[in-house]
């Protein structure tokens, strides 16, 4: 690999790593959210809470795998 792909391959990893944590972050968030007002909270509202946790956790693991798969090449 040169230079030029070995730089390309790092801002690439960094847009990555970004998109996972950004992701993972929202997956948190919808949890937390179920936590605090889970009894408060109906049960579409709760199935949307846990739809968007899945999502936001298969978009990391996305970002995660395109990065690993990038990085063993």
């Amino acid at each position: 690999m040169g230079l030029k792909d070995a730089i390309n391959n790092l801002g690439k990893d960094i847009k990555d790593t970004a998109n996972e944590t950004g992701h993972r972050s929202a997956a948190e968030g919808e949890q937390a959210k179920r936590d605090v007002a889970g009894g408060d909270m109906t049960v579409g509202e709760n199935l949307k809470s846990m739809g968007n946790q899945a999502k936001e956790s298969t978009q990391a693991d996305t970002s995660a795998t395109k990065r690993e798969a990038r990085d063993s090449t």
